[in-house]
This record gives C-alpha cells, sequence and structure tokens, in this order.
C-alpha cells in the first residue's frame, strides 16, 4: 500500500489539474512535484509535507500538512493572490478520493504571498491540513 501523504499528494495534483479556476490563473496546467528548468510563469510546485500519526485505539490515521508553493512574475501580487485563491477555493473542505487511505478533511490552514528577493517574482505560500486514515479493506 502506498503512503498516507503520497495518496493525499497524487490526489491534491488530480483536483488542481483538472480545476479550471485553478488553470486559468495559472494560464495552463502547470503543477509540479518538481518543476522543470526554465518552468514558464506563473506555476504551482509541491513543497515540504508532513505526516504524523494520529490512530486512535482501534484505527490507523495520520495528520498531515502539505504547502503549496505559487511562483508569479506577474505585476504585483494580484497573479500570486489569484492563484492562492483558485488553490484555496479547490482543495478546502473538499472530499478527495485516496488510493489505500480515505480522507477525513482537507482544510485550508494559512497563506501568505511576499516579493522574492530578486525583486521581480512572488512567492506564494499556501498550507492545508489533512487527516486520513487507513481505508477498509
Amino acid at each position: 500500500m502506498s503512503s498516507a501523504g503520497f495518496a493525499l499528494q497524487k490526489a491534491i495534483f488530480e483536483k488542481l489539474s483538472n480545476d479550471s479556476a485553478t488553470l486559468a490563473a495559472l494560464g495552463g496546467p502547470r503543477i509540479y512535484d518538481d518543476a522543470p528548468a526554465r518552468a514558464e510563469f506563473p506555476f504551482v510546485i509541491f513543497g515540504q509535507s508532513t505526516e504524523r500519526d494520529w490512530s486512535t485505539g482501534t484505527d490507523a490515521g495520520y495528520e498531515h500538512v502539505i504547502t503549496l508553493h505559487v511562483w508569479s512574475r506577474g505585476r504585483g501580487r494580484k497573479e500570486a493572490e489569484a492563484i492562492i485563491a483558485a488553490a484555496r477555493d479547490a482543495l478546502h473542505d473538499q472530499d478527495l478520493a485516496l488510493t489505500g487511505h480515505r480522507l477525513i478533511n482537507l482544510r485550508h490552514e494559512s497563506s501568505e504571498a511576499k516579493r522574492d528577493n530578486d525583486g521581480e517574482t512572488f512567492h506564494g505560500i499556501v498550507r492545508f491540513r489533512a487527516v486520513t486514515e487507513v481505508a477498509d479493506v
């Protein structure tokens, strides 16, 4: 069985890749686990994720914190904020299908947008908290 964290990442990727508002904000399917060299802006990549034991006395479960990074070179923060909003709307409180696991909840935890040190790129950081449990076989 795949890890709960990987199953969750795959489901989030599928949801964002098929969400019309997210694709419109990005100008296409620019969602990556690892951005290719010279990726066209704007784009989203998966960042750090944590997975903690959240088991009960009877059921195996996990708590996850998933971080998405938004990279934009649009003038000002408007483009980055639009992508953050689209991703938040696509994922917050959604019921995603996970292979081998069941999603109990998925909630937007926080987001921020800041100018990068290069002075022309905006960096958005979006965090989600999820709880999963092992699916009954």
